[in-house]
């Protein structure tokens, strides 16, 4: 992962919200309660699909992995943001900036890929019911996942290393309050349009295809519950994808915003807006959207904190 090797720029100033004490403060406050919510969320959703054999199929196994993964999402970003909100520290070395902004990009594109692979799982289960246990075995689970996470990581390699290859010898304020690729770009000494070009294109063929694959399964998970003869059994097959698709549908809302425009165009303060929704909120929120509706997770989750006697 190659850094610009002219770079005189050795730390970053991450300005966070404002430059104002106090609100840096309120901030902390508020990111805090969400980062514990977000990882009792997640750990109580792993906990609860270990332990419950009823749980043991491949759609939980995809979600436990999910809730794995929401975990260090948000575990990237937020500790730093509520530390330096309550220390007044802004700092961070070009070396932590580098892992910080390559850890947050492989966990948010696994996290795209995984959305698909659980999107196929989905299509499978009421396409191939009769097949569904064969087609969809541990071995082909798990081979998703660690496909997921492999695809995610060679998407963040590029990313870091097209962001980072350019020099930084100028201003060091980040108009964020983590490593971000638009904020950091904007910093660079020379132009970076080819960088930029080179990024817009990779994200946008590499979400976009993830995404057409997505609606693919839907295209045929919907023409097949539209075919179902009783409207309970239609009830039932939508009720068991509604959660993943409005997970889709906020994880790619937020982040298309954020990431599929120039960088040239970005602004700070509604680029720091749209990221609390894709790397704070959405991440919080996936426990609550999965359990709202599932009655199996909210009885797996009863008898994880009130056993019976």
């Amino acid at each position: 992962m190659a850094v610009g090797n002219g770079s005189a720029v050795t730390a970053f100033v991450l300005k966070g919200f404002s430059d104002d004490p106090r609100l840096r403060l309120a901030s902390a406050a508020c990111f805090l309660p969400i980062y514990l919510f977000a990882l009792l969320g997640n750990a109580s959703v792993i906990a609860a699909v270990s332990r419950d054999s009823r749980l043991h199929t491949p759609m939980y196994f995809f979600l436990k992995n999910l809730s794995f993964l929401d975990m260090c999402y948000t575990s990237v970003t937020l500790p730093k943001a509520i530390a330096d909100g309550l220390s007044g520290s802004e700092r961070i070395s070009l070396a932590e900036c580098v892992v910080q902004l390559f850890l947050f990009f492989t966990l948010a594109s696994s996290e795209c890929f995984l959305l698909t692979a659980m999107a196929y799982d989905r299509c499978v289960a009421i396409q191939r019911p009769l097949h569904y246990e064969v087609l969809m075995s541990r071995r082909r689970c798990v081979l998703l996942v660690i496909t997921a996470w492999l695809a995610g990581s060679l998407f963040s390699a590029f990313h870091t290393n097209n962001t980072f290859s350019l020099p930084f010898c100028g201003p060091n304020v980040i108009e964020h309050f983590f490593c971000d690729i638009p904020p950091i770009m904007r910093l660079s000494c020379t132009d970076y349009h080819t960088n930029e070009v080179l990024g817009y294109i990779f994200s946008t063929c590499i979400i976009l295809s993830a995404f057409a694959l997505t609606v693919l399964s839907y295209v045929f998970i919907i023409s097949t519950i539209a075919r179902m003869p009783s409207t309970g059994g239609r009830q039932k097959a939508f009720s068991t994808c509604s959660s993943h698709l409005a997970t889709v549908f906020l994880f790619y809302v937020t982040s298309s915003f954020a990431y599929l425009k120039p960088t040239s165009r970005f602004s700070p303060t509604l680029g720091r807006l749209v990221s609390v929704f894709y790397s704070v909120l959405t991440p919080s929120l996936n426990p609550v959207v999965y359990c709202l509706r599932n009655q199996d997770m909210q009885a797996a989750l009863r008898r994880l904190f009130v056993p019976s006697k």
